[in-house]
């Protein structure tokens, strides 16, 4: 089976999807698979059709996984095409990607993971893993995903959305600390806590870089976990801990910071098996399939939904692959278990 691992885009989280991506080509060339990593953004200029079937059946090596964790601006990665365009698929990135039995997509944040992609796959009829354009889309947008599941009777943290125009004219309904988040972005980029007035004042406006619409949530005090959903199943739930602040992006991507992970966590087995309750009722109302992660914080009131995933990192640090080693689903067995249920539910193997 041929694979063609889509990478890089223009999201800030470039850096965090080409060092997911490169993990999993690895692995997949590992379990078989004749693997092309393609960077969406790059592309692959004055290539012919040998060339690019040369991607699947050349020789296979590891890719290199030491990928910087810098977050990158637009004008950085515009900079990196030669030509100084700036639209969203490089050159003859749509013919490799009609090559292949099918696509993993590696992007996160932005055009990655907001449908706009999956959609143009769905328009050529190519498909891929993950969730599809819609879900996606609702996803990405925290606003919109949080209303669904405030429908749905799951448990999140109230919240308002505030526009850039309708900045200086806030009235907050809840008290301070309060959360500050990009209304359409991931991996905690843009995101802020605020004690009080003047650094809500700060961080609303250091926010409204990433995105045009912000939420603001209160702050949930309590123990944060994840657990991811493959294939219709809930896997062992996993606690982060962090000693020195909270799980910001640093924290996420960067080796060598203070943050433990325990999975799977010291909790009763009862709230372990309410939390993947309530993580396959979000999967599903949002209409999240094949695979994706849930974000909780438990306290005294229980649990509350923080955000939906639909593109969980693979990373080295990433949380998925650590709840699928408490499940006895190694890296690579992960990795294909993601594949081969996307095949049988899109009937490719028929």
């Amino acid at each position: 089976m041929k694979i063609v691992v889509l990478a890089g885009g223009r999201s800030t989280e470039r850096n965090v999807s080409l060092s997911s991506s490169a993990k999993v080509a690895n692995a997949l060339r590992r379990k078989g698979y004749e693997v092309a990593l393609v960077d969406l953004f790059l592309g692959l200029p004055d290539a012919d059709e040998q060339s690019m079937a040369a991607l699947f059946t050349g020789e296979q090596q590891d890719i290199d996984l030491n990928i910087s964790d810098e977050i990158m601006t637009d004008d950085v990665i515009n900079a990196l095409r030669p030509d100084g365009s700036t639209q969203l698929f490089g050159p003859n990135v749509l013919k490799i990607l009609a090559m292949a039995d099918i696509v993993w997509i590696g992007l996160h944040g932005g055009d990655g993971e907001n449908g706009k992609v999956q959609a143009v796959l769905d328009l050529n009829n190519i498909p891929y893993t993950g969730s599809g354009a819609l879900a996606s889309g609702i996803t990405m947008d925290k606003s919109v995903s949080k209303e669904i599941m405030i429908y749905n009777d799951i448990q999140t943290a109230k919240f308002v959305n505030i526009h850039k125009e309708d900045s200086g004219t806030v009235v907050l309904p809840f008290g301070f600390p309060v959360v500050i988040k990009p209304a359409n972005g991931g991996s905690s980029v843009g995101m802020y806590i605020a004690k009080n007035d003047v650094e809500f004042k700060k961080d609303l406006k250091e926010a409204f870089e990433f995105d045009s619409e912000i939420l603001v949530e209160e702050y949930i005090k309590g123990r944060e976990f994840s657990m991811a959903v493959v294939n219709g199943k809930a896997l062992a739930a996993i606690e982060i801990i962090v000693t020195d602040g909270w799980y910001d992006f640093e924290h996420k991507f960067v080796t060598g910071n203070t943050t433990k992970f325990v999975t799977p966590p010291d909790i009763p087995d009862d709230v372990h098996d309410e939390m993947k309750q309530i993580a396959l009722k979000t999967f599903k109302v949002l209409g999240l399939s094949n695979y994706g992660r849930i974000d909780f914080f438990w306290n005294e009131n229980g649990l509350y939904v923080i955000e939906a995933n639909s593109l969980p990192g693979m990373t080295p640090l990433s949380l998925m692959p650590q709840e699928a080693e408490a499940d006895g689903l190694r890296y690579d067995d992960l990795c294909d278990e993601i594949v081969q249920g996307q095949v049988k539910a899109l009937g490719l193997n028929e």
